[in-house]
């Protein structure tokens, strides 16, 4: 039999031909373990608290101990309340305890217990064994016997002696030995006194409990991970489920390919499979551990019917905007902080669930850091914000067009500001000002003008669709959400149709702190959060109607995270902005609406002026490239750095659209370029002219 030959590799020509290899003699393949390998060694050490984590926190400690104390308050109450009954039903089964104490002390006495010996000894004919038997019986009853005559005698003489010296003592003994009859009279089945009923919302949470919830999510992998048995495909709990907060914890390593958001995407599953409600389950990851560390809390009740703390800053204390600053509490009810600084923030939900609470809130903070300079305006024109009033530089309830314009003219104003600032930090040198931003240090220097500014808008869809100047709001308050937080400007949004126009893509892309309320599908869920949050698993339409006030919260920290605002209401931030005046005053930092001072109206550049000094009579148009260039030498503060696309965003309001333009190059070469025709500028400001007069 021939054998066969392996061909010679392609790719490895040699100067003499390949030796021959038998089949049956070819290597076996090479394992890609190498037992030679060296182990990395302790990667971490991690070490478990030497005292439980809920004894080292305060108000995990308050509440485990509130959680024991009102169980065990429960157990005397019931128990107490039910004292005469235990005792009547005691004294009734006490002739029936009289009798199988006879009965039992007979047994005993007589030795029944060893009679089943001795009747065996008899029937196995056995002499030997029965009579050792009967002597020991004997010995038993008489001992037995005695015992039980001086107990009748010297209990009799006890009894008549407590009836002659004592027979208070008397009645007490009496009345103990008949409740023991009766303890002793109860049938094992039905006792008198039985565990006291508490009224017990869940189930003690246990192992196979997550299991069974977790198997009825229906993830394939999940399933036959729990079927056979987990450990071979990397599930495991990872420590003892604990008492965390009003609420139980279970830290689990899920199968491999599993993560954390596939269990978020089911919650209601795992929570019909847990028998909770869902307001009572908050799977999480674990952002400590890899990513397919499991968190599950599970809380007593729902978090929107768990009593919350009160907001800490409600009565006292004041803030640093440069540091978090507590402003609700997560589902175990721990504090969540927030930092405002160098961030934008958008807040979205529909309406009635919270919004305007928890933009009012942010305001609040904001009031109490006396530096800061607070502007509020309420496009839902309900004075909402009303309780803000004394401590705003600016402040505008309504929709009309003068409150659009009063808008305008801050916007306006805070445009220059922000030039103004960006000159000043320019100015400093790298000493004061290291990261060219501002600064706890320099916020509190007055003679700079640094200090944070916190603008807030509610319905923000109002100006920003209003036809004539939503298009001038929309690009300064884009500029002010990418260049004002580092130049300590923060920018408020909520609105409650969070969709391109309500909420402009610069704006949303831009911002860095976002807080969904409940909301009604993907887009504005996305739209809020950003893109692809529904599909990685948090998701603000699980929210239901009753969960006021609870949002998702993004950009404080790494994942997104489930929060419920502190409620504060109209009188309460009454309270607060009263004692944010008086820190103000003390600091000297009442300005602007707060002393009945409204916008300059001269504030801002008025472009439509500007271009025509800038255009000369001879000319009929002039591209919008040289109309930047002329402006910025007009004048530098304003209009440095514009380009052609300013000057054409800048006209939008005003009616003026940018076309073709023929002119001459530098060069002398003639061109058709993006520009305006000066007839449409003078029809445009005759127009405005006519309508001011109007008014």
């Amino acid at each position: 039999m021939t054998k066969a030959r392996r061909p010679e590799p392609p790719t490895a020509p040699t100067s003499s031909p390949a030796p021959e290899v038998d089949e049956d003699e070819a290597p076996a393949p090479k394992r890609v373990d190498n037992p030679n390998l060296p182990s990395p060694g302790i990667v971490e050490r991690k070490r478990k608290p030497i005292v439980a984590p809920w004894l080292t926190n305060s108000r995990d400690l308050a509440a485990t101990l509130k959680h024991a104390a009102t169980n065990a308050g429960y157990t005397v109450a019931y128990h107490g309340a039910r004292t005469p009954l235990y005792a009547g039903r005691l004294a009734l089964m006490s002739p029936r305890g009289a009798a199988r104490l006879v009965v039992s002390t007979g047994r005993w006495v007589w030795d029944r217990e060893a009679a089943p010996l001795r009747a065996a000894a008899v029937r196995a004919e056995d002499i030997e064994e029965y009579m050792r038997l009967s002597r020991l019986r004997a010995g038993r009853v008489r001992l037995r016997g005695v015992i039980a005559l001086v107990a009748a005698v010297f209990g009799l003489g006890f009894t008549l002696w407590l009836h002659v010296m004592a027979p208070a003592f008397l009645y007490a003994f009496a009345v103990g030995g008949v409740l023991l009859l009766g303890a002793a009279g109860q049938q094992p089945d039905s006792p008198v006194i039985g565990p006291a009923v508490l009224k017990t919302e869940v189930q003690k949470l246990t192992g196979s409990i997550v299991l069974r919830g977790l198997d009825a999510i229906g993830n394939a992998k999940l399933s036959a991970a729990i079927k056979k048995g987990g450990d071979m495909n990397g599930m495991r709990f990872t420590s003892e489920i604990t008492r965390d907060g009003p609420g139980y914890r279970a830290d689990l390593d899920l199968p491999y390919g599993v993560t954390p958001e596939d269990i978020m995407e089911d919650r209601k599953r795992l929570a019909s499979g847990l028998r909770r409600k869902v307001g009572c389950v908050w799977p999480a990851p674990d952002p400590t551990e890899h990513d397919g560390r499991l968190v599950l809390w599970v809380g007593d009740k729902p978090m929107n019917e768990t009593t919350k703390p009160a907001w800490p800053l409600l009565k006292d204390g004041q803030v640093d905007l440069f540091r978090p600053v507590v402003f609700g509490n997560d589902q175990r009810m721990r504090d969540v902080s927030v930092t405002l600084m160098f961030a934008a923030v958008v807040v979205g939900s529909i309406p009635r669930m919270g919004k305007t609470f928890l933009m009012r809130l942010f305001l609040l903070i904001a009031a109490l850091d006396p530096r800061a300079e607070v502007h509020a305006f309420d496009f839902k024109g309900t004075g909402d914000f009303g309780a803000l009033e004394p401590v705003c530089h600016r402040y505008r309830a309504g929709e009309e067009d003068p409150d659009i314009e009063y808008v305008l003219d801050t916007l306006r104003e805070l445009k220059d500001e922000l030039r103004r600032r960006a000159k000043v930090i320019k100015s400093l040198p790298r000493s004061r000002c290291p990261e060219s931003k501002v600064t706890p240090a320099l916020a509190g220097d007055r003679s700079l003008g640094l200090h944070p500014i916190v603008v807030g808008f509610d319905e923000c869809q109002v100006p920003f669709e209003h036809n004539e100047y939503g298009a001038e709001i929309e690009a300064i308050c884009t500029d002010l959400v990418k260049r004002g937080p580092a130049l300590g400007i923060v920018t408020l949004f909520g609105t409650q149709r969070p969709d391109a126009k309500s909420l402009p893509t610069g704006i949303s892309a831009n911002a860095v702190l976002r807080f969904c309320l409940k909301v009604m599908g993907q887009p504005a869920n996305d739209m809020v959060l950003g893109t692809s949050m529904y599909k990685a698993g948090y998701r603000a339409t699980m929210f239901s109607r009753s969960d006021r006030g609870i949002c998702w919260m993004a950009g404080e920290g790494d994942d997104p995270r489930i929060v419920a605002s502190s409620f504060v209401d109209a009188p309460a931030a009454e309270h607060v902005v009263a004692r944010a005046r008086k820190l103000r005053e003390e600091y000297g930092n009442i300005t602007g609406h707060a002393l009945g001072k409204g916008p300059d109206k001269t504030a801002g550049a008025d472009i439509l002026t500007d271009l025509a000094d800038v255009i000369a009579d001879d000319e009929t148009g002039v591209w919008c490239e040289r109309l930047a260039a002329r402006l910025a030498e007009l004048r530098p503060d304003t209009y440095t750095g514009w380009k052609a696309e300013n000057v054409t965003t800048a006209l939008k309001p005003h009616g003026i659209k940018a076309g073709q333009i023929w002119g001459q190059t530098d060069e002398g070469e003639g061109k058709n370029r993006r520009g305006i025709k000066r007839a449409d500028l003078t029809a445009a400001l005759t127009q405005r002219n006519q309508k001011n007069a109007a008014a």
